[in-house]
């Protein structure tokens, strides 16, 4: 008979590659697709059916006399990566930075290391892809030397831990998490249960120490961060450093915070000497032209709190060859624009349907909010005609299935930006609110109206 309160023991099974845990034995796992790769791990016990009272690590106290000197967050000096985090680092949290190869996450990364030290004390870097000497080089072209930011390179989790022991910094930064591996822990280096093994113990450290961690991960080729799920559930933050490899633009964003604001944007430009700030970067994403040409209109996009001017750009052209025409997308989500090029024939007039039709954004940036659908229909609908829009315009506005042009959150702060950028003009929906000094307001129902008072 089983013990009183237990019931009967049963083998438990687990994928060496993703975790998944099962109370059978299966050839291929149902998680990661893998064969070959669920294991017995041993008995598992159910759990009791009553459970005591034990010791307690701190006595519960009312929520306003909990202290806050100890959460509050330290500024880096990079006041774009600050505005992303928050206000800048926490100590004791942990952050994940995920980004694709090659796009200067641990360049930026390393300048972060830098000012750290040099305002708050030690600061230890473990590179698991670098020799220290190579982070050297690197440390030099940026010019972040400093006596109290120390480097190793290292792929083992108790090595790492030692140096946090012998250093005692405030901030660890580890690139990659993928590379380090926990001995006592099987499957494959740079696994799931590997990677969780690793992040799980490192967060633990952070938080007993009071440290601050940053954990490099790699992306999927799909621009996910790779490896387990759970991974993400862990860290305190998660920060994803995007851009195209042949441009110099770097956008950050905080896709989860649990310390400030999960939709800031920064704005970041690479060259020899590093990754820059870039305070002000509406310029990046708008051409500038001494006359207007068609296919071409501005919007403001919100990022954030932030708002950014952004151009949209198109092409009609006619369709070869007797085929399908084609639809090409740049930075744009392409499911919106196939709604867009509808609404515009059906409801403007404007026929498409045996044209090509190209669309992209300017400057590598990535338009995906509403509030740019009415500066698309006019792009398509001006290079179709290939008459170009009035120097100085603005659109803002959600365009609906039935023709007509909705509001969008933070249209004060959008045209507000406009007029600061030296814009004359607006086309936005009806009942949009007070106009900004110097910026005149044209405002229609419905996308006939729009296209009638432009051409």
């Amino acid at each position: 008979m089983p013990a009183s309160g237990v019931k009967s023991s049963r083998p438990a099974h687990r994928c060496s590659e993703c975790g998944y845990a099962s109370a059978k034995w299966v050839g291929r796992c149902p998680e990661c697709q893998t064969w070959g790769s669920v294991t017995q791990v041993g008995a598992v016990a159910s759990p009791l059916r009553a459970v005591s009272a034990g010791p307690v690590s701190a006595k519960a106290r009312p929520i306003g006399q909990v202290e806050l000197a100890g959460a509050r967050a330290v500024p880096t000096g990079i006041a774009e990566f600050d505005r992303v985090l928050g206000g800048g680092l926490v100590p004791g949290a942990v952050l994940l930075v995920a980004g694709e190869p090659g796009v200067g996450k641990s360049t930026l990364l390393l300048e972060v290391a830098h000012r750290v030290a040099a305002a708050n004390g030690p600061t230890l870097v473990v590179s698991g892809e670098e020799s220290a000497a190579q982070v050297r080089l690197r440390a030099e072209r940026i010019g972040a030397l400093h006596d109290q930011l120390y480097l190793a390179a290292e792929t083992e989790l108790s090595a790492v831990l030692a140096h946090v022991e012998d250093v005692q910094p405030t901030l660890l930064v580890l690139d990659s998490v993928q590379t380090v591996r926990s001995p006592a822990v099987d499957g494959t280096d740079g696994g799931a249960t590997q990677v969780r093994a690793v992040a799980s113990a490192l967060s633990a450290v952070a938080r007993n120490r009071n440290m601050t961690t940053i954990l490099v991960g790699h992306v999927t080729k799909d621009g996910a961060i790779a490896g387990p799920r759970a991974l993400e559930h862990l860290v305190d933050v998660v920060v994803s450093f995007d851009g195209e490899r042949h441009s110099t633009l770097r956008l950050v964003r905080a896709t989860k915070n649990r310390f400030g604001p999960a939709d800031e944007i920064g704005c970041f430009e690479i060259g020899d000497g590093g990754v820059v700030g870039v305070p002000d970067p509406s310029h990046l994403f708008v051409s500038r032209r001494s006359a207007p040409v068609p296919g071409s209109c501005v919007t403001v996009t919100m990022e954030g709190s932030r708002p950014l001017l952004a151009e949209v750009q198109a092409l009609v052209a006619t369709a070869g060859g007797g085929g399908s025409p084609r639809r090409a997308v740049s930075g744009l989500d392409s499911q919106r624009i196939a709604m867009i090029n509808a609404v515009v024939e059906r409801r403007g007039g404007v026929r498409l349907a045996d044209a090509d039709v190209f669309a992209a954004s300017v400057g590598g940036v990535r338009i995906a909010e509403p509030a740019a659908d009415l500066s698309l229909a006019l792009a398509i609908a001006s290079a179709s005609k290939d008459r170009p829009l009035p120097a100085g315009l603005v659109a803002i506005g959600e365009v609906g299935l039935s023709g007509e042009i909705r509001r969008v959150g933070g249209t004060g702060r959008r045209l507000a930006e406009a007029a600061r950028q030296g814009y004359t003009a607006a086309l936005v929906p009806q009942e949009s609110g007070p106009a900004p000094r110097g910026l005149r307001l044209i405002e229609v129902p419905d996308l006939g109206a729009a296209f009638a008072r432009m051409w």
